[in-house]
């Protein structure tokens, strides 16, 4: 069974950098995509950033000069680095994984994912 286990999250002031990391394990087969979403009470789980295995990345244009998506398959980790952070920026952040990819030219959408961790929460100060 996938496990995803998310860790980096902080709180920091405005313009400060974070690197969340996230381990997958568990499974049988790689996950084909990995996926950064944020959420804050009562709204959507939205999408940030989410990269697939052949390294093609999908960046939410409110976030796209400031956080990068990276994977590294060898140590089973996806990244996400935020810098010059913002208070909107502040959510708790979950790292998704599923078998399938998602629709080219736009973030994939929380349905399109069926393994999730607990996330970690980023909190950042004006």
């Amino acid at each position: 069974q996938l496990n995803l286990v998310e860790s980096g999250g902080d709180s920091v002031q405005a313009g400060g950098s974070l690197r969340l990391s996230c381990v997958a394990s568990g499974y049988t087969k790689p996950p084909y995509s990995m996926a950064w979403f944020h959420q804050v009470p009562g709204k959507e789980r939205e999408a940030v950033a989410a990269v697939d295995s052949d390294g093609t990345t999908e960046v939410a244009d409110a976030v796209k000069d400031r956080f990068t998506i990276m994977k590294d398959n060898g140590k089973n980790t996806l990244y996400l680095q935020m810098n010059s952070l913002k208070s909107e920026d502040t959510a708790m952040y979950h790292c998704a994984a599923d078998l399938t990819g998602w629709p080219m030219g736009r973030v994939p959408s929380r349905y399109e994912y069926s393994g999730w961790g607990q996330g970690t929460q980023v909190t950042v100060s004006s």
